[in-house]
């Protein structure tokens, strides 16, 4: 589920039997294919800062906010970046909830700032019947898609990686991609609905003019990278778009998100199923699966880029 927000249909139920989640197996870095050319559009206007120039975001911190992480320019291994039709890119993968959420409940329940109006930090996120959390998911789909993505030379900087004892708040995870100047931001989910409720969804940010929340440059371009990211997953997965909300689309609009609101890059949310469907639970719990997950968000995110 989006990580500032329950929708309003989901159901978010967090099993005593949930267990804590464990450090995701990282696979071995494979190539993806993609197609298209030229280049992407996710630098904001005016470009990365001049050297010895200080980066102000335009954002106001939450008291519940810790400060951003230095953005690395090297994969999380250290080795050097192979030379792929990636190179030169940036993106940005921001998993959704943290497993220790639910140990920080006066934190994460702080409000924060998402442009139209205020929120909670993040929420706990949901699980399975068995207890296979939604933060466990996002880690171990993020990892794999990181793989994918430097394995084609691209820059992949992660929100979190389970380093860290609660979040990061949402305005932290829009600032973590616009201070990164990310050419594409994916923010990785699973959903909370009820049972029977099956498939994916993308959610695209929604025009927002408020407070400190301008998405009108980013609509446009978040919406191909939504519609490539949704191709690549029902091509690569063959589940369907979800069938209970974005109208058999796979592709769902919203302006209630801080994550999409406060994002000054191309930004989208991908919820890769319902957790609470017992049909869709046993795919997300599939390692297999979530390779292929994994593969056609990146195969989205790559023909986004060389488009």
């Amino acid at each position: 589920m989006p990580d500032d927000d329950s929708p309003a249909h989901a159901s978010c139920p967090t099993p005593a039997r949930r267990r804590s989640v464990t450090a995701a197996a990282v696979l071995a870095a494979v190539c993806l294919t993609a197609t298209g050319c030229g280049p992407g559009g996710g630098t904001p206007q005016g470009g990365p800062p001049a050297a010895g120039s200080t980066s102000a975001s335009p954002r106001e911190s939450s008291p519940a906010s810790s400060p951003s992480p230095a953005l690395p320019s090297a994969p999380a291994s250290g080795k050097r970046l192979p030379r792929g039709p990636l190179t030169g890119r940036t993106v940005v993968i921001d998993p959704g909830h943290n497993p220790r959420n639910r140990e920080h409940t006066r934190e994460i329940n702080a409000q924060v700032d998402v442009g139209n109006g205020r929120k909670e930090c993040d929420t706990t996120g949901t699980a399975t019947e068995s207890g296979y959390t939604e933060a466990e998911f996002t880690l171990d789909v993020s990892h794999r898609l990181r793989n994918l993505l430097e394995a084609e030379g691209a820059r992949v900087v992660l929100t979190h990686d389970d380093d860290r004892p609660f979040g990061p708040c949402v305005d932290e995870r829009a600032r973590i991609g616009n201070e990164a100047y990310a050419d594409a931001v994916v923010s990785v989910h699973a959903d909370g609905s009820a049972a029977g409720n099956r498939g994916f969804h993308v959610i695209l940010p929604a025009t927002v003019r408020d407070g400190g929340a301008d998405t009108s440059k980013i609509v446009s371009p978040s919406r191909d990278l939504g519609e490539r990211i949704a191709g690549g997953f029902r091509r690569t997965t063959g589940s369907a778009p979800s069938n209970y909300i974005g109208g058999n689309t796979g592709l769902d609009t919203r302006d209630d998100l801080g994550g999409l609101n406060l994002s000054t890059v191309p930004k989208v949310f991908i919820e890769c199923g319902n957790m609470r469907d017992p049909e869709d639970a046993a795919l997300l719990m599939s390692a297999d699966w979530r390779q292929r997950a994994a593969t056609g968000v990146a195969d989205g995110i790559g023909r986004y880029l060389k488009r």
